[in-house]
């Protein structure tokens, strides 16, 4: 299984520089091994708001994006909802204070990590770095495909 946190895609629905290598990454892998998490859907969510807030995006288009981005999901990934060993497990690589890691990032993290993983992309520097600290199998997807 490979686990996409919220940053990984996001740029399939919102256009950005990045947009193009995630979508061939995603294109490389198998379509019945893809998954995302509940707490994926409430941080895209989140996104979509702030572009709202900053005016990235007018109401209109903010709802055309999470139609998109919840067909998206409904069409491709699965959902994995959190466990309480999720949040457990989110809890205590937050106690491993020299991966930096935020809440939301350690439950990503957790939740991959309890499902058993094969890899879990992430575009959040933040989050491969704490990945790399607590020895889990996170990457950008630039190990497969150079950046444009």
């Amino acid at each position: 299984m490979f686990y996409f946190d919220t940053s990984f895609v996001v740029p399939l629905i919102l256009p950005e520089a990045t947009s193009e290598r995630i979508a061939a990454v995603i294109r490389e892998l198998p379509v019945d091994q893809l998954a995302v998490s509940h707490w994926t859907k409430v941080e895209f969510s989140s996104v979509i708001a702030r572009e709202v807030r900053m005016g990235g995006l007018d109401a209109s288009a903010a709802v055309r994006a999470d139609t998109r981005f919840e067909a998206m999901v409904r069409d491709s990934f699965a959902v994995l909802l959190p466990t309480p060993s999720d949040f457990d497990l989110a809890r205590r690589y937050l106690t491993r204070f020299e991966t930096g890691l935020r809440a939301g990032d350690a439950l990503h993290l957790a939740i991959a990590s309890n499902q058993g993983a094969e890899t879990v992309y992430s575009l959040d520097q933040g989050l491969v770095r704490a990945g790399a600290i607590l020895s889990l199998p996170v990457s950008t997807g630039a190990e497969r495909r150079p950046l444009p």
